[in-house]
């Protein structure tokens, strides 16, 4: 009996041709009475061309791009380059600010008072109280000769600031290549699953017209075309979510490259070959401590605190600096017809600036500065261990999304062997067609994982090579 029915299911493939020509050949037998429920069934599955469903967008004619025309558009256009760009021009003005300080400091003044003859400034700050009529101008000129240091503390910590802009703007146009490239693939991964929906419909669909044909022949019940209709009703849900998902994908792809709208395009398959992931991590943990520009960054902004830590010490010490003037009056009072200002004057002086005491303002400065610099260091330290936790666990989901490929071939030729046979016990009456729809169900999942494996690797691959700062 055994060998009789393995003989039978082997067999089946084979004779589902001779079973199509003799139901193509028999004669129509009289039409069954079909439920209501089927017929709603039926029509569900069928869908209706006259309904009014709304529909995806209808993009225009593609442009097709391949991944390194998607990276190149995406540094060009995207706006968070431009962000980190004018980051970086900012903290270089920064630094010149900050070396202003060596220059002179050149002003001019023009002045015209009309003052009552002889009155005096009664209130107010400690001056001259004598008010002259009188028109000048004149020019004053400031040079600082020494702070003993803390100037040259905040130009050198100004211009590493702007080396860790530098580094945060290589940072950011990095992240926008793994954005890109996570973008790319998956729009890739959602069309592999829309082609499978797509298929799949289609494989349905050829089963529930030849399951209702031969239950109008009484040779298959109304179950039989209710489950049947019910896995293409399920397909074509499926198509449904796939082309959504594409269509997502697409309106990422575009939002990275810095496109304003969704742009109609056709990503290309890479024609490269993934490769193997590394077999040990030691040797990416290193290229990413020397290469990542997260710690370059970081390790300028703990250089940047310490200078600056000792610019704020310098506040204890003097300053010393130069001062002049000059000018001419034009016009002005006289007393008994003598003029009470020359025609031009003329002084310059050496100013020395000690500081004595302003509430330990300056040491509480100080003190500040010191701590931040400690936290800085603290912050790379993270920064590192961060990196490095990374690195391993990217280099995890990579092996095993490579290994899924494999493990996702084996099991959609499980999934294709399971269903012929499945087909083929249920054309001989030995099945259910419960276990054909499960069979039916396991291919298309076995399809999608299969389809999704490779892209997810390339995922993978892509973000293994950023943190670890690979070429």
């Amino acid at each position: 009996m055994r060998r009789t029915i393995l003989w039978l299911v082997i067999s089946a493939p084979m004779c589902r041709a001779p079973m199509a020509a003799q139901l193509a050949a028999a004669p129509a037998a009289p039409t069954p009475q079909i439920s209501s429920f089927t017929v709603q069934a039926q029509a569900a599955a069928q869908g209706s061309t006259s309904s009014a469903a709304p529909q995806l967008p209808a993009a225009g004619l593609p442009q097709r791009l391949t991944l390194q025309d998607a990276e190149a558009q995406a540094l060009r256009n995207n706006p968070q380059i431009s962000v980190a760009r004018l980051l970086l021009l900012a903290s270089g003005q920064v630094t010149r600010e900050q070396r202003s300080a060596y220059f002179p400091n050149v002003t001019a003044s023009l002045t015209a008072v009309d003052a009552q003859q002889g009155s005096r400034l009664a209130a107010g700050a400690l001056n001259n109280p004598a008010l002259l009529t009188r028109a000048a101008g004149g020019m004053a000129i400031s040079q600082l000769i020494t702070d003993f240091g803390r100037t040259a503390n905040l130009v050198a910590a100004a211009a590493l600031r702007a080396r860790a802009a530098d580094m945060n703007a290589a940072a950011t146009s990095a992240q926008i290549r793994l954005a890109v490239e996570e973008a790319f693939f998956g729009a890739l991964q959602s069309r592999a699953e829309q082609m499978v929906a797509e298929q799949t419909v289609k494989a349905r669909q050829l089963v529930s017209d030849q399951i209702t044909t031969l239950f109008q022949n009484k040779l298959r019940s109304e179950l039989d075309v209710s489950f049947a209709n019910a896995n293409l009703a399920q397909a074509r849900l499926l198509l449904l979510d796939a082309q959504n998902n594409y269509q997502a994908a697409l309106s990422r792809l575009s939002e990275v490259m810095g496109s304003v709208g969704q742009q109609p395009i056709d990503p290309v398959e890479p024609q490269a070959e993934p490769n193997a992931p590394p077999s040990s991590t030691a040797e990416l943990e290193q290229q990413a401590f020397h290469n990542r520009p997260e710690i370059a960054a970081q390790s300028y902004e703990y250089q940047a605190e310490r200078r600056f830590q000792n610019a704020e010490r310098d506040l204890l010490l003097p300053t010393i600096s130069a001062l002049g003037v000059a000018g001419q009056a034009a016009a002005g009072s006289s007393l008994n017809a003598v003029p009470q200002f020359p025609t031009w004057y003329g002084a310059a002086g050496v100013n020395l600036n000690l500081p004595v005491f302003n509430g330990f303002q300056n040491v509480a400065r100080w003190r500040e500065a010191g701590f931040r610099a400690q936290a800085a260091n603290e912050q790379l330290r993270d920064v590192k261990d961060r990196i490095a936790n990374e690195v391993r666990t990217s280099w995890l989901n990579a092996v095993t999304a490579y290994n899924r490929i494999a493990v996702s071939r084996q099991f959609l030729e499980q999934s294709n062997l399971a269903l012929n046979l499945s087909q083929a016990r249920y054309d001989l009456g030995l099945s259910s067609i419960v276990e054909l729809s499960q069979a039916q169900l396991q291919q298309t999942q076995a399809q999608i994982q299969f389809a999704a494996a490779t892209y997810q690797y390339r995922i993978a691959e892509a973000v293994l090579r950023f943190q670890a700062a690979a070429p």
